[in-house]
């Protein structure tokens, strides 16, 4: 019996470099994006992830943004090494199981859509969907927003439409914005994994992996799901023509002591 687990993907600086915010100013000959977000933020109005759409909707900077601005974004976004190996390889990763690998972003739909062209089907991809004027092609609403606690209801949507379990969920992101769909997959004991050092979402992540290279989530999930050792992991990277050069473990403990006779501070680190 075949094993069906669904992979799930944030985007923005998930499986790509740069954010799709930036990079549409760019475009546009904006500047100024990530001042603009942090005013929303500061003003709590958007659900984080969101804050795109919400420019695009309301913002006299962002109004002149139409479907063509957004595709020729997604053409310039710089995605991480070897996306498409990693879809590829998630395809037909071991015998008696399939991955499901969808992409959840509040990012543009037609963004994603337009970077991942031929790597992951628009079928697959979950972006936040704009409803646009017939007449002047401007943005007249928002018909869905895959942001914040959206992200969970477009992932349950899809491990129903499979037919998954919730412990067969992987969930990987990026930011703030991941947090609630990662606590929801880890109360359902699915697997998470951070593709950032912030402090924020590795304290709520299962795994944290730190690479540029897209192939790099797959050693968690080789670990965990399939149970296998380093020297088999090894081995099938290079059978796609890499090489793990460096692959370090690390835990550390940060500790503050206070003794009642005077103060000492301790800490240590432990590398596995």
């Amino acid at each position: 019996m075949v094993k069906h687990y669904l992979l799930a993907s944030d985007f923005d600086q998930t499986l790509s470099f740069n954010d799709s915010g930036v990079a549409l100013s760019e475009l546009i000959g904006f500047h100024g994006f990530h001042d603009k977000v942090k005013g929303l933020a500061e003003m709590n109005l958007v659900q984080q992830g969101a804050e795109l759409s919400y420019l695009i909707l309301h913002d006299p900077d962002f109004r002149r943004v139409r479907r063509d601005h957004l595709v020729e974004t997604g053409k310039r976004i710089r995605l991480k090494h070897n996306v498409a190996l990693l879809a590829r390889a998630l395809a037909n990763l071991a015998e008696g199981y399939k991955f499901h690998f969808s992409v959840i972003s509040a990012a543009p739909q037609e963004i994603i859509q337009s970077a991942l062209e031929g790597i992951v089907p628009p079928q697959n991809i979950f972006g936040t969907r704009f409803r646009y004027n017939e007449s002047t092609g401007e943005v007249e609403s928002i018909i869905r927003a895959s942001a914040g606690w959206g992200k969970i209801t477009v992932l349950e949507e899809r491990r129903a439409e499979l037919s998954i379990s919730h412990d067969h969920i992987i969930y990987m992101g990026d930011g703030s914005s991941d947090i609630p769909v990662m606590m929801h997959v880890n109360q359902h004991d699915g697997l998470t994994i951070a593709v950032s050092e912030a402090k924020f979402i590795t304290r709520v992540a299962k795994r944290t992996v730190l690479s540029d290279n897209a192939m790099s989530v797959l050693v968690p999930v080789l670990e965990k799901v399939l149970g296998w050792d380093s020297a088999h992991i090894r081995k099938l990277f290079t059978s796609y023509g890499l090489n793990l050069l460096e692959w370090d473990k690390v835990r550390t403990d940060m500790l503050t002591i206070q003794d009642s006779a005077e103060p000492v501070v301790a800490s240590s680190a432990h590398t596995h």
